[in-house]
């Protein structure tokens, strides 16, 4: 599980920073990569990455401003062309059916996968017992998502060296004592499965919000989240224009950590006008508030250890 940041510029591309679109890779746990937002050129970004096109399972829109879905067009034509042929999902507010539907449509452009476009209007969206996405308005100047993904627990693992000191040697019998089974050993002891397994391990809990101001539903989204990716879009001393457009300032992505008790704070979606070594000016508003606050960079690739390698 890791994220690859594809663009975390706000509003048009700049040279160092591309506008939104982040992969979530999901490679060990399900084969395949969650895509949310795809602004303009994601496809190009794609190609600087590790990122399949023909691996994208889902795609999650937080909404409908072109710098988060101008990219949604080629991107699918694109998975198409390079021999993508499981189903895609994609996901969004009210219009984002209309908007792709009417693209493809006037572009000439056939898939050669099925294509199930979801309009949501929040609470949960997917949920296969593996993980479960919830979705919640946020505050900004349209319809706005963000986006809470929860695994689930994984189960406890063997405790092999236990069964070792006990004279239980690896073979096939593990295999029935991992399952819970009860069984008889050779020396004619009985022994359960289930006193042999480790607590179940906790499963990871990823969160990543759309363009918002400050608000309650953010905290929620963000609740013991193990990584919280929240726009920054301003610097702290832009208050009241980020308020004015529907944004947030570092300081206050930062204080939604806090509140919501996240482990990790990733900042995104950056104004162009920072540049350079003012980069590290948000991420020290933001660590002053939050610790574990980090800026995201276009193309920065971010492991999402298990808890157990923590």
């Amino acid at each position: 599980m890791d994220f690859v940041f594809l663009g975390t510029g706000a509003g048009v591309p700049a040279k160092s920073r591309n506008v939104s679109s982040i992969a979530f890779q999901l490679l060990e746990e399900r084969g395949a990569v969650w895509l949310f937002d795809c602004g303009e050129a994601t496809q190009h970004q794609i190609l600087k990455t590790p990122v399949k096109p023909r691996r994208i399972e889902k795609i999650f829109i937080t909404h409908l401003h072109g710098d988060h879905i101008f990219g949604l067009p080629g991107l699918l034509g694109s998975r198409s062309f390079q021999g993508g042929t499981e189903e895609l999902t994609v996901y969004g507010p009210k219009g984002i059916k209309e908007f792709i539907t009417v693209s493809l449509q006037i572009s000439g452009t056939h898939l050669m996968y099925p294509l199930n476009i979801i309009e949501i209007e929040g609470g949960v969206v997917f949920n296969d017992g593996q993980f479960t996405v919830t979705a919640l308005p946020l505050e900004h100047g349209m319809s706005c998502f963000g986006y809470r993904i929860v695994e689930a627990d994984r189960p406890g693992s063997l405790m092999v060296v236990k069964l070792k000191k006990e004279g239980i040697p690896p073979g096939p019998l593990y295999r029935r004592l991992k399952n819970g089974e009860t069984v008889k050993l050779e020396d004619g002891r009985i022994i359960n499965g289930r006193d042999y397994i480790e607590e179940p391990q906790k499963g990871r809990i990823i969160t990543i919000l759309g363009d918002t101001r400050k608000c309650e539903n953010a905290v929620k989204l963000g609740q013991d989240a193990d990584y919280l990716i929240h726009e920054a879009t301003l610097a702290m001393d832009e208050e009241e224009m980020a308020h004015s457009h529907y944004h947030s300032t570092t300081a206050q992505a930062a204080d939604i950590a806090v509140k919501a008790k996240a482990k990790h704070l990733i900042l995104t979606h950056i104004s162009s006008r920072y540049l350079g070594d003012e980069t590290a000016r948000l991420q020290a508003e933001a660590a002053a508030i939050f610790p574990k606050s980090v800026v995201a960079e276009d193309l920065m690739r971010i492991k999402i250890p298990l808890y157990s390698e923590k």
